[in-house]
């Protein structure tokens, strides 16, 4: 089966081709721009496309006849394909998992850290010629509240038990071993000095922090989100940041990204920013190399070759 890596990017391609020693795969690989309306034609001719982040919309996709294989460089591709009319087209979906779990969480870590001793501001102050001390919460002995404890929610638990705070996380099922005491999702919420979100985005957690659980927090809050912009209702945010219901959000992924030049949350003074970069480190990109590398091999296979 043919195969396409259709958006190869100059932090990808060395590791690429080192990688490739250790696979049996057989791959043509793009590096350069294109548009999406060009993906039918490069695509003409292929089995399997590899998509490392480009959205294609479902008028594109309907045109890629060929393809019975998409392989994607991460765990939710509903966010960039059409799942039902992949479906339709016969196209199986692969997709990766745990590859950047401590990579995330380590970023969600540092974004808490951040926000309790007002690092952003400050830096902004001191850079605007100022010299502003602004005080600090100490957070060993704090409560956090983990929203999801995939595997990057147990990441996080685990440097959050590391740090000394009182780590508690609610889940739709239980979770052994997680480093968190399991509770309620209201009293996760009522209770947590910091919550942090880990939840994967479906129809059943778009909007999961809507204006009535923003409004059950705790007054003050610090609010970590490094899984998905929609699980938060970003209007009840920018109120609840404006009310002080919220002291601080630390957010590495909004509801539109980049985000909008003149959104508030660019200008609001008590948010720490990141451009949706939790999973970007050379360590969880080399996993996430081999991981796809790996599915284009069981696809690749001799038995499927001579099919």
């Amino acid at each position: 089966m043919r195969a396409k890596y259709i958006d190869c990017g100059p932090n990808q391609i060395a590791l690429w081709r080192t990688a490739l020693a250790d696979f049996d795969i057989e791959v043509d690989v793009n590096t350069e721009p294109f548009s999406v309306e060009d993906l039918p034609g490069m695509l003409d001719g292929y089995d399997i496309c590899i998509d490392d982040h480009t959205k294609i919309p479902q008028e594109v996709l309907s045109r890629c006849t060929d393809l019975r294989h998409f392989v994607y460089f991460g765990t939710g591709a509903a966010s960039i394909l059409d799942l039902a009319l992949a479906g339709q087209m016969g196209i199986e979906v692969h997709t990766i998992r745990n590859y950047g779990d401590t990579t995330v969480a380590e970023l969600a870590a540092g974004l808490m850290l951040g926000a309790a001793r007002q690092i952003a501001p400050q830096h902004h102050i001191i850079r605007g010629g100022g010299w502003t001390k602004l005080q600090g919460i100490e957070l060993r002995g704090r409560r956090i509240g983990l929203i999801g404890l995939g595997g990057i929610g147990r990441e996080m638990a685990r440097i959050c038990a590391g740090i000394g705070l009182d780590v508690v996380a609610w889940n739709r099922s239980p979770i052994a071993d997680a480093h968190a005491a399991s509770v309620s999702l209201d009293e996760l919420l009522a209770t947590s000095d910091v919550i942090s979100l880990h939840l994967a985005l479906n129809d059943d957690t778009r909007g999961f922090l809507d204006a009535d659980r923003i409004a059950a927090m705790k007054r003050g809050v610090l609010l970590v989100n490094t899984a998905r912009g929609a699980l938060l209702d970003e209007a009840a945010l920018v109120g609840a940041l404006e009310s002080g219901q919220i002291g601080h959000a630390a957010l590495d992924v909004f509801e539109t990204e980049p985000l909008p030049e003149h959104h508030p949350l660019r200008t609001a003074p008590n948010v720490t920013l990141t451009a949706h970069c939790g999973f970007w480190t050379e360590a969880s990109t080399i996993n996430q190399v081999r991981l796809v590398m790996g599915i284009v091999e069981a696809i690749q296979s001799p038995l499927q070759r001579s099919a």
